[in-house]
């Protein structure tokens, strides 16, 4: 899957994403399970940058990866409208590689999952954990399986606004714990015209033993588990996970 048209019109869409509780789970993470100074922090799935470009103004030197050669483009003219200096990498995060001595690895926005088997997902484990110092941090955050079986599946969700309106349709998927996102999208062109675009995502998750069995098999010691961006721990309903885990020697 590649962004291609979404790429240009993810920000828009995205306005009201709650990008500063990925950041306050971080920051709590770091301070709470960080071995000393956190410094270098690989954001992986970066997307637009928006993470890190937030990163980069709190003092870290970040480093941004994403597989869609559009999304990094809006990434790195994002960061140099605003005059940071982020270097970011089209990479597969299965088959990272030139990165190592990270403190901090991060895979947010559920960007996990979009990997569609557990072999995919370990070997994005075990490539994060490459790029790791010793009792680095691993974050990140993916949907649950209530939320793909129970809130996405045969659901229409809709924006309209006066510049951009969107159908989003989802579908079941091809396994337990997936869904097909048809996206349809109408952005305005001029007074009376508006371009149409479509596109189709797929999405996969797994339960949480799962993710902790991988974690394990990849080289992390697990070291919390919360639910829904806050300090709870998971429960039936919650609808998105976040991890941390800890690079072991």
């Amino acid at each position: 899957m590649t962004y291609q048209q979404f790429a240009g019109l993810y920000d828009r869409l995205m306005e009201d994403a709650p990008y500063d509780m990925w950041m306050h789970f971080f920051n709590q993470a770091v301070d709470r399970f960080g071995m000393g100074d956190t410094n270098r922090v690989l954001d992986i799935g970066c997307g637009t940058g928006e993470i890190s470009t937030r990163l980069k103004k709190e003092g870290f030197e970040v480093h941004g990866v994403d597989l869609s050669e559009e999304m990094l483009m809006v990434a790195q003219a994002k960061s140099e409208k605003q005059g940071l200096s982020i270097p970011f990498y089209q990479q597969d995060m299965r088959e990272l590689e030139g990165f190592s001595g990270m403190d901090a690895a991060l895979i947010f926005c559920d960007s996990l999952n979009y990997l569609r088997t557990m072999d995919d997902v370990k070997s994005a484990f075990i490539r994060a954990n490459a790029t790791l110092k010793n009792g680095g941090l691993l974050l990140f955050d993916v949907h649950t399986l209530f939320k793909m079986e129970e809130i996405f599946q045969d659901e229409t969700f809709t924006m309209n606004r006066d510049d951009i309106s969107y159908i989003w349709e989802c579908h079941p998927g091809d396994e337990e714990g997936s869904v097909y996102h048809d996206l349809t999208f109408f952005v305005r062109a001029g007074d009376d015209l508006y371009k149409r675009y479509d596109e189709t995502h797929y999405q996969q998750t797994f339960s949480q033993d799962t993710y902790e069995r991988l974690l394990d098999a990849s080289g992390f010691e697990l070291v919390q588990v919360t639910s829904d961006f806050s300090e709870r721990e998971p429960s039936e309903t919650s609808e998105r996970l976040f991890f941390v885990a800890k690079k072991v020697g």
